[in-house]
């Protein structure tokens, strides 16, 4: 069964964890890129109108992707960004709304600077077919080891 490594990272720490995991399993590894980068000043979660600030009050944002990330050979993706306001940024909807995950497994993993995965498993369930199955593994730490990443994986 093929598997692949998706990720979101704005300030690189989500990239070092997916590297990390795409080598612990031998996955493709593929980025979610922004059509228009973050900056400092947009990831300023303490400004109410920095750009993220603004994405995540709004349940209709859908951040542009500069790339398309082609998952129809792909039957188990685990898929990595940063907590932002306790769900996923909305950038990952956009990837989520761009093609069809019918009948695949979506593992979600993601870091954090204090913050669980809350609910963003139902959160991100409306953006993809009812048979696709969303499983909720962990927030990790950049820092995390590859045996302890692969000690979450064995479990699930």
């Amino acid at each position: 069964m093929k598997r692949c490594v998706v990720y979101f990272s704005a300030t690189g720490t989500t990239k070092i964890l997916a590297e990390k995991l795409s080598k612990v399993i031998n996955a493709d590894l593929f980025e979610i890129i922004p059509k228009q980068p973050y900056t400092e000043d947009d990831l300023n979660w303490m400004n109410k109108n920095s750009r993220s600030s603004l994405e995540m009050k709004d349940k209709n944002s859908r951040p542009q992707m500069l790339n398309f990330i082609d998952v129809k050979d792909y039957q188990k993706i685990y898929l990595g960004f940063p907590i932002w306001w306790y769900t996923a940024p909305t950038i990952i909807k956009t990837f989520l709304e761009s093609q069809d995950f019918s009948n695949k497994t979506i593992y979600l993993f993601a870091t954090s600077g204090g913050s669980g995965l809350g609910n963003t498993d139902k959160d991100l369930m409306p953006c993809v077919s009812k048979t696709t199955k969303i499983i909720p593994l962990k927030v990790f730490k950049a820092s995390d080891s590859e045996k302890s990443i692969n000690d979450v994986l064995s479990v699930n």
